[in-house]
């Protein structure tokens, strides 16, 4: 009997663990989905708001190219997660109700099984009387041993009937649950028709505008090309500063100048160190924007053939927005190349932020400063009405990724 009873609470402890760890499991999937769904409609509002500010302005055609596709982007993701919402809730419920089932056979099979004992005993009781039973027993010691026998069998059903009965109201209260979540996610669904018609006009917009791109491509290529150029200018230039900012360090401390790492005092360590165990953790440089260009080589969007290097992320942002400091550190360069706004260096041990496409500077070389600080505003291009700017992360001389630095890029 010990060991039956045994054996029905290790069945219950192990299927109570695996339901409680498939649920935290599922429900933790759950919040980081909705997580995602509102950041990306958070990210469609200030796309939305960035445009009506500048919608009176004429944007170039390799601006609105880069916005499509940006925007389609965010729709297609937000189209995406909504979706993975709907199919783990179904799973969820699904499984739930097959453990409603599961639980309601094994209750079943054991009230059945309780039944036929009570029925026995009371056969057993009308054929011979108890003083018989007992008399039948070997001695007194084994009398009692099988009455406590049926006593502890006869609790042992009932208690195990009442736990599954209370298991399948719980389950059952669940499932209850999730039914009223999947008819919230039924309106959520529906709202997401209205995403998939907005995604439809920015594609059909998108489609229409290539088409005039296509028809005098050459014209777009040579720009590309050019802004490219200009591109490169500037980045060689911040380039070499930092290889001569790392050449110096090493000489000062006494070090081959041909290293391509700085070699850092105590204080500079501590500030490199700060810096790294807050990746992904550092602030925008901006209040309000989102990645018009991602890091790393990619193919132009209007001529597939092309290939654009991009060293950080271009940022699109509001008219008259302010630049800020990612970090503490040391402003080591204000930078005014001919034919190019003004950019920003700020130092942080071996790390280097850059601040591009400036029209006002608030620092100067040798400023210290505070993150969240301010150090200028970005240029507002009085032509179209753009307000761009491009930020860079280096690591001694090599770039880095910005989206796995800036918390939620």
């Amino acid at each position: 009997m010990r060991s039956c009873q045994k054996k029905y609470k290790i069945v219950f402890l192990l299927g109570f663990l695996l339901f409680t760890s498939v649920s935290f499991s599922q429900n933790n999937k759950q919040k980081e989905l909705e997580t995602r769904r509102l950041e990306l409609r958070r990210e469609i509002q200030k796309i939305n708001e960035l445009r009506a500010e500048n919608k009176s302005k004429e944007k170039s055609e390799l601006s609105l190219i880069e916005n499509f596709n940006y925007k389609i982007n965010v729709l297609s993701n937000l189209i995406k997660v909504t979706n993975q919402q709907a199919n783990l809730l179904t799973r969820e419920i699904n499984s739930n109700q097959k453990k409603i089932t599961d639980l309601r056979d094994e209750l079943k099979e054991l009230k059945g099984d309780y039944a036929a004992m009570i029925v026995k005993s009371y056969k057993s009781k009308n054929q011979q009387s108890r003083i018989m039973f007992l008399l039948s027993s070997n001695d007194f010691k084994q009398a009692y041993k099988r009455l406590q026998y049926i006593k502890q069998y006869s609790d042992h059903q009932k208690q195990q009937g009442e736990t599954i009965k209370t298991k399948t109201i719980e389950l059952q209260e669940t499932n209850s649950s999730l039914l009223k979540q999947q008819e919230e996610k039924k309106k959520l669904i529906a709202e997401n028709r209205d995403v998939q018609k907005s995604l439809e006009v920015e594609r059909k917009e998108h489609e229409a505008l290539m088409k005039s791109i296509q028809s005098n491509l050459s014209k777009y290529t040579a720009q590309i090309r050019s802004k490219q150029r200009e591109v490169d200018r500037i980045d060689a230039e911040i380039d070499k500063i930092i290889a001569e900012a790392i050449a110096k360090s090493n000489e000062k401390a006494g070090k081959s100048s041909s290293s391509s790492t700085f070699a850092l005092t105590p204080e500079e360590k501590i500030l490199a160190s700060n810096f790294t165990s807050n990746k992904g953790k550092l602030p925008w440089p901006v209040e309000k924007g989102y990645v018009t260009l991602g890091y790393g080589s990619q193919p132009s969007p209007i001529n597939k053939s092309l290939t654009i290097k991009s060293n950080g992320v271009r940022i699109a942002t509001e008219k008259g927005a302010k630049v800020m400091a990612v970090f503490n550190g040391e402003v080591t360069k204000v930078i005014n190349l001919k034919n190019a706004n003004p950019f920003v260096m700020i130092r942080h041990g071996n790390y280097y932020t850059v601040y591009k496409n400036l029209s006002k500077v608030y620092v100067k070389e040798g400023d210290k400063v505070s993150t969240k600080q301010a150090i200028g505003e970005i240029f507002t291009n009085p032509s179209n009405g753009e307000t761009i700017f491009s930020f860079i992360i280096y690591k001694d001389g090599a770039t880095q990724n910005p989206a796995s630095w800036i918390y939620k890029m």
